[in-house]
């Protein structure tokens, strides 16, 4: 591991992936607006860009960088580019591929999804983690998902995925203990954004309807984005180790109300 430091009296950080769209454009703009410099990382430059463009006529400090989680070497390029600083990092790149059974389901999309998942967020982990500690009080959020503690039909890749950001988590965290960073995670059920069910099916947009039909208000971007820069923002020796978010309409992952 190798010896950062930071940057005393410079504004402070937060790199946030997967930030050209959904939940971390949301968290990006809430971050920004609670006084943070943004960094957004995602595979698009073009929405990320766009993103950071918003962000600094409204005044706020903010940076696009076009980057791939699953590529180590990307990443630890990205890492260097930060010059020393970096006091919060968003892992929220991810997503889900298909709704096959385990007996049909394709290893190629599962191993899409873990690389994602679970080896993206390591690999930023692993790269930020010195500039982290070297802030005094660093966090570390890794966006998970209700998937990630229980199970359901269809779902065996992604919920494998998540289930292995959250041991990621739980794991970091004992293992660092003593040192000046916090580790968060945040576990959302059923959101409904802009891209995250049209991706699981492969642009089908009727499907990906389907999964949001009849409920009242599903959760938004807006409301993980809200959770997690509050989160963020409490006191450096409050750590949130876990925090779900549902729709009120959503008691589990198998059990939601839809209808009147």
């Amino acid at each position: 591991m190798t010896t950062t430091t930071a940057v005393p009296g410079a504004t402070p950080t937060a790199v946030v992936t997967g930030a050209g769209s959904g939940i971390g454009a949301a968290t990006a703009r809430e971050l920004a607006a609670a006084g943070y410099r943004v960094m957004l990382a995602a595979r698009r430059a073009e929405r990320i860009e766009a993103l950071a463009g918003e962000l600094r006529a409204a005044g706020h400090a903010a940076e696009a960088h076009a980057l791939d989680v699953t590529d180590r070497a990307a990443v630890d390029a990205f890492a260097s580019a930060l010059q020393g600083r970096c006091d919060v990092l968003v892992n929220n790149a991810g997503g889900a591929l298909g709704l096959d059974p385990v007996a049909e389901g394709d290893p190629a999309d599962w191993r899409a999804m873990y690389e994602v998942n679970v080896i993206g967020v390591l690999h930023m982990t692993q790269a930020l983690l010195p500039a982290l500690a070297a802030s005094g009080a660093g966090t570390v959020v890794v966006v998970t998902s209700t998937a990630g503690h229980g199970t359901y039909e269809g779902g065996g890749g992604y919920v494998a995925a998540k289930h292995g950001a959250h041991v990621l988590a739980e794991t970091l965290r004992l293992e660092i203990v003593g040192q000046p960073v916090r580790v968060i995670e945040v576990a959302p059920g059923m959101v409904r954004t802009e891209e995250f069910s049209l991706t699981r099916f492969r642009g089908d947009a009727e499907r990906a309807a389907k999964v949001y039909e009849g409920v009242a208000a599903p959760l938004t971007a807006e409301d993980v984005a809200d959770t997690i820069a509050w989160a963020v923002t409490r006191p450096p020796h409050v750590n949130v180790d876990l925090l779900v978010v549902r729709p009120r309409a959503q008691a589990s992952n198998t059990k939601v109300h839809r209808g009147g």
